[in-house]
């Protein structure tokens, strides 16, 4: 295992109950010397700070997980070959900084790339302790602190979790509780129905009192449990729009139900019509959660959590960030971000996220997001991320939630350092190379904002048309003349959810950036680009450049003195990723060739 805490030797022990404690082991077995004193101080809650004194000894006060994630800031900074000279003091940007598993009780786990759950088996759950303790050790040191475990698609028995299985949840709950972790569960909207309930009505009397009852059972097992994440209303599952209700009636009825055990409602904005005819040229799936929840700003509970993904659609390659973040001014929100790569390569093509996560905050004021939540790239494969290089995604995750101001270079540079050791030429092209490889995986997939050229249902290889009449309000509507969505006012309208200097930025073609031009403009292949490039032109240059960075990036990478079994691994996934990047890059030129007709003016090889 490679990941950045594997130059710790010593296994976590069992028995530890509390953060503190496991500060005080962590410091004892990999900082002997210099000596090391701590001070709880609950006004600092997850905040600490670090003062080095003249003896060569540092002192670390902060509350009881906040001495944790000092111990961890001094032990980090000290394997990376850093010292804190002076003092240095750090507090959190969010107050919940979220995993999301996508778990199931069978074991699978939906959109996972990295085998199967760590907490699941067999219809139950089923945990290594050594395994969860390792894991709590990973998350708390990156900074997070909730772990949401079952998929929200709720399909039985993960009901079972609120009612026969509460033991065995309890125990895990205690099992992460030393590292600071807090459980949350999804929920099935509908579950008060499996008691005979005949109806989940939000306002009905018997439902609340229903899920009072439930919550007090449940906190009772798990006190510090974080609260219910729910997915409603969307893709089949359950919720208030069966009897008429909106989703602040539902998601308030829920958060009536947790107040009294400190519990919050994390309530996604996943909302859409899944079921809309392609003919239809009217709906415009980006502008669905603006509809579902923009009116009720202010209407929601203040321990509901809103949780928004980054962008309008689904986790694609680009996408704008979505106007629900900005618009909701009087609700608790949370952005949700994919670690899981469903459209970013399964984990087998290299796709390091931050450089995306960065640019989302270029338009995000500091202050409008309350929590940060991101899809789980975590299954039981030996480096739990399938790809060794696909941890850089997790650990770079919780720094950015810790600080969101954290710059992007010195985070995987930071992860490089410690997670191999190489020189400091090797660790700097290792940097760079992971850095590079946004880009060039956006090159040779997805056009200038185009999303969804993906084989259907496993969202893995190029497939131009194959969500383009499905049932997803996924389309591109490529023809022989023109390709793209206008989402101008003369269009669908969406551009109108934005505030005024972002429509401004995106409204006219000749001033959107070029790649953004087609999620916002429906334009002819003949567009002139900034660059004077036709639009066909630009969209051939891009994959064929995409497929060649491709090969320097696999030769430089696979250059570098990685140990077994990362060495093996990164050599078997990158073989596929440059067959991958091939087959976009003749798949994607030749669909566009053979409808507008336009050669590619270099002579490049395109298939008739």
């Amino acid at each position: 295992m490679n990941l950045w805490l594997s130059q710790l030797k010593d296994p976590v022990p069992d028995g530890l109950k509390t953060p503190a404690e496991l500060a005080r082991f962590e410091l004892s077995h990999a900082l002997p010397d210099p000596a090391v004193t701590l001070a709880e101080d609950a006004s600092l809650g997850d905040g600490y700070r670090i003062e080095a004194l003249d003896d060569g000894s540092f002192h670390i006060a902060g509350g009881s997980t906040g001495l944790l994630y000092g111990a961890y800031r001094l032990i980090l900074d000290r394997l990376c070959g850093e010292t804190i000279s002076d003092s240095v003091e750090s507090a959190p940007k969010y107050a919940l900084r979220m995993i999301d598993c996508w778990d199931n009780p069978d074991g699978t786990i939906e959109r996972g790339y990295a085998g199967r759950s760590l907490f699941f088996a067999d219809g139950k759950l089923s945990w290594d302790p050594e395994r969860i303790r390792e894991l709590g050790r990973l998350l708390a040191s990156a900074g997070l602190n909730v772990l949401c475990i079952n998929n929200v698609n709720v399909h039985f028995p993960a009901q079972l979790l609120l009612e026969d299985d509460l033991p065995s949840l309890a125990l895990l709950a205690e099992a992460f509780r030393p590292f600071g972790i807090r459980l949350m569960l999804s929920i099935d909207f509908s579950q008060p129905m499996r008691s005979g309930i005949p109806t989940a009505d939000p306002l009905d009397p018997v439902v609340r009192e229903w899920w009072k009852k439930t919550a007090s059972q449940v906190w009772a097992a798990i006190p510090d449990l974080a609260g219910f994440l729910v997915k409603a209303d969307s893709e089949g599952r359950p919720g208030p729009f069966t009897y008429g209700r909106n989703h602040a009636d539902g998601a308030n009825m829920l958060a009536e139900a947790v107040r009294p055990y400190g519990g919050v409602i994390v309530w996604r904005c996943f909302v859409y019509n899944c079921r809309q005819d392609w003919r239809d040229t009217a709906t415009d799936r980006p502008k669905a959660a603006w509809e579902h929840y923009a009116f009720l700003d202010g209407q929601f509970a203040d321990n509901v959590i809103l949780q928004v993904k980054h962008g309008p659609f689904d986790f694609q390659v680009r996408e704008p960030l979505s106007p629900l973040l900005l618009g909701m001014k009087r609700t608790n929100l949370a952005m949700e971000l994919q670690l899981t790569q469903e459209y970013t390569g399964h984990q087998i093509d290299l796709y390091t996220m931050i450089p995306m996560w960065k640019e989302l905050y270029e338009e995000l004021p500091a202050d409008n997001i309350m929590s940060l939540a991101a899809v789980s790239n975590l299954g039981n494969d030996a480096n739990y991320t399938g790809h060794p290089l696909a941890a850089v995604n997790l650990y770079t995750f919780g720094l950015l939630a810790w600080n969101p101001e954290t710059d992007a270079e010195t985070a995987v540079a930071r992860w490089c350092r410690l997670t191999y050791g190489f020189s400091p030429a090797e660790e700097k092209k290792l940097t760079d190379l992971l850095l590079s490889s946004r880009g060039i995986y956006e090159k040779y997939t997805a056009p200038l904002g185009i999303g969804w050229m993906v084989n259907p249902h496993d969202h893995y290889g190029p497939n131009p048309s194959g969500y383009e009449y499905d049932l997803w309000g996924t389309y591109h509507k490529a023809d022989r003349n023109a390709v793209g969505i206008d989402r101008t006012a003369g269009g669908t309208g969406y551009l109108s959810q934005y505030p005024e200097t972002i429509r401004k930025k995106y409204e006219k073609p000749e001033t959107c950036p070029d790649l953004y031009l087609l999620f916002y403009h429906r334009l002819p292949y003949t567009f002139r680009m900034k660059d004077g490039r036709t639009l066909v032109q630009r969209i051939y240059d891009d994959h064929f450049e995409g497929l060649e960075e491709t090969r320097v990036l696999a030769e430089k990478l696979l250059s570098l003195p990685f140990p077994e079994p990362d060495a093996g691994v990164i050599r078997e996934r990158m073989e596929k990723q440059l067959y991958n990047a091939r087959e976009w890059c003749d798949i994607i030129n030749t669909f566009f060739h053979r409808l507008s007709g336009v050669p590619d003016e270099r002579g490049r090889k395109i298939y008739d």
